[in-house]
C-alpha cells in the first residue's frame, strides 16, 4: 500500500542518491565489439538478446510500406491526428538566425543549421511505443534534419511491429534498422557496414541503452540520459480520488522503478486516494509492474497548504507535474522545476503522452532543474559570424591588444597589431 507522510518528513524520503549502474562494464564491452566488428557484432548480439537471426539489418522501403498496411487501422488514424497536433505545437519552436549591422560596417550574426543525420532509438518487444516515434521524429523533421535513421529491436522472427513501421512512415523516417539495445547505440555512434554514423542520438530505452548513450556522448550528441518515469500530482480536497489514483497508476505501470507521488493539503483525500489505488491495481493489465512501483516508490505527502506543495514540487523537479486544483493558472508561475505541467482536473498525464502536442520526452531524476523537454532546438546547431572593416578593426585595435596582453597572450595581441604595424606589433 502506498504510504502517507507528513510535510516534515519530505527531506528524508526524497534524498536522492546516485544509482549504481551495474551495466557500465557490459555496455563498454558491447560498444567496443560493434566498433571493431561492425555488422557481425550487431547480428551476434541480436541473436543473443532478441533471439532473432538477421540476414539483413536494414528494413527496405517495401517492408515499411507493408507494415503500414498491416498496422491497426484505428491506431493509424489516431497516429495521423496526433502527428498533426505534435507538428502544430513544435512548429512554434522554429527559429531563424539573425544579423545586426553596426557602425563602421561591422556585421554580426548567427546561423541556425539543422543536424545532417540523427539516430532515433525506439524500444521494441513488449515496450513497443509508436508514440515515441512521433515525439522524436516530428521535431527532427521540422528542424530540417536531412536523414533520420531509426533503430528498434526486432521480434524473434526478425520483424518490426507493424504499428512502429506505420508511425515511422507517417513521420517521414528515412531509414529503419532492425537492431536494438546498447549495440544499436554503438552502431549509430561509430557506424557499421549497414548503419551510418549519426550526429546525435535521441529516444528512450532501458538502462543498457541509457548507459550506452552516456558512454558515446562526446563522440555524438544525445538528447538526455533518461531515468524511470515520474509523476507528481498536486491535488486539493475537492479533487476526485479515483481520478488522482488513476493518474498515479498511469505512470506506475511503466516500470517497477517508476515513481508516483501525490502531494495534497487534504488528509481525507490522501486516505481516499490510498484506498482507490488498492482498488484499481488489480484491474491493470500490468498489475505486477504497477504494484512493485507503488510499493517501492509511491508516496503521498500531506502538507499544510498548496503553496507548500508547490515548494516541495520545485525541490523534487518531477518529469510530469499535475496541478489538480480549482485554479491551476494561479500556481503556474510558481512552478519553477518540472518537465511538463498538466493544468486542472481534466488534464491527465496520458494526454501529453499521446495526443495534446507538447513533447513527451522529458527530463527525469530531478534534471528538470536545468534541462528541458525534447524540442526542435535539439535538432539544430548554431554558428555565429563576425565581419569587421579595416576602419572598425583600427578602432577596436587598442582594446583587443591590451586585453590580450593583460591575459599574457602576446600572440593574440600581435594578430591584431600586425595589421597596422608591418614589423609585427609590440610583443
Amino acid at each position: 500500500m502506498i504510504p502517507i507522510y507528513q510535510e516534515n518528513q519530505v527531506t528524508e524520503i526524497f534524498s536522492r542518491q546516485d544509482p549504481v549502474n551495474d551495466a557500465a562494464q557490459e555496455v563498454r564491452a558491447i560498444l567496443e565489439q560493434v566498433k571493431t566488428r561492425g555488422d557481425a557484432a550487431l547480428k551476434a548480439y541480436t541473436k543473443t538478446f532478441d533471439g532473432a537471426e538477421l540476414s539483413t539489418i536494414e528494413v527496405d522501403a517495401w517492408t515499411v510500406d507493408e507494415g503500414f498496411r498491416r498496422a491497426d487501422p484505428v491506431l493509424v488514424e489516431i497516429l495521423y491526428r496526433a502527428a498533426e497536433r505534435i507538428s502544430a505545437f513544435h512548429q512554434n519552436q522554429l527559429r531563424s538566425g539573425f544579423q545586426t549591422s553596426g557602425e563602421r560596417g561591422i556585421i554580426l550574426g548567427q546561423k541556425v543549421l539543422p543536424l545532417e543525420r540523427v539516430g532515433l532509438y525506439v524500444p521494441g518487444g513488449t515496450a513497443a511505443y509508436p508514440s515515441s516515434v512521433l515525439m522524436n521524429a516530428i521535431p527532427a523533421k521540422l528542424a530540417g534534419v536531412k536523414e533520420l535513421c531509426m533503430v528498434t529491436p526486432p521480434g524473434k522472427d526478425g520483424k518490426i511491429a507493424p504499428n512502429i513501421l506505420a508511425a515511422a512512415r507517417i513521420c517521414g523516417v528515412d531509414r529503419v534498422f532492425r537492431v536494438g539495445g546498447a549495440q544499436a547505440v554503438a552502431a549509430l555512434a561509430y557506424g557499421t557496414e549497414s548503419i551510418p554514423r549519426v550526429d546525435k542520438i535521441v529516444g528512450p530505452g532501458n538502462r543498457f541503452v541509457a548507459e550506452a548513450k552516456r558512454q558515446v556522448f562526446g563522440k555524438v550528441g544525445i538528447d538526455m540520459v533518461a531515468g524511470p518515469s515520474e509523476i507528481l500530482v498536486i491535488a486539493d480536497g475537492a479533487s476526485n480520488p479515483q481520478h488522482v489514483a488513476a493518474d498515479l497508476l498511469s505512470q506506475a505501470e511503466h516500470d517497477t522503478a517508476a515513481a508516483a507521488v501525490l502531494i495534497t493539503d487534504s488528509a481525507p483525500l490522501a486516505e481516499a486516494v490510498q484506498k482507490a489505488i488498492e482498488a484499481q491495481l488489480p484491474t491493470l493489465k500490468r498489475e505486477e509492474i504497477a504494484r512493485a512501483s507503488i510499493d517501492g516508490n509511491g508516496k503521498i505527502i500531506v502538507t499544510e497548504s498548496l503553496d507548500s506543495a508547490i515548494r516541495i514540487a520545485n525541490e523534487i523537479a518531477p518529469e510530469h507535474l499535475e496541478l489538480c486544483v480549482e485554479d491551476p493558472f494561479r500556481y503556474l508561475n510558481d512552478v519553477k522545476n518540472a518537465g511538463s505541467i498538466f493544468l486542472g482536473r481534466s488534464c491527465p498525464e496520458a494526454l501529453g503522452d499521446y495526443f495534446a502536442g507538447p513533447n513527451h520526452t522529458l527530463p527525469t531524476g530531478g534534471t528538470a532543474r536545468f534541462s528541458s523537454p525534447l524540442s526542435v532546438d535539439d535538432f539544430v546547431k548554431k554558428s555565429q559570424y563576425i565581419y569587421y572593416t579595416p576602419e572598425a578593426l583600427s578602432v577596436a585595435r587598442e582594446s583587443v591588444s591590451n586585453f590580450a596582453k593583460k591575459e599574457g597572450l602576446t600572440g593574440h595581441a600581435r594578430s591584431v597589431d600586425i595589421r597596422f604595424d608591418p614589423v609585427g606589433g609590440e610583443s
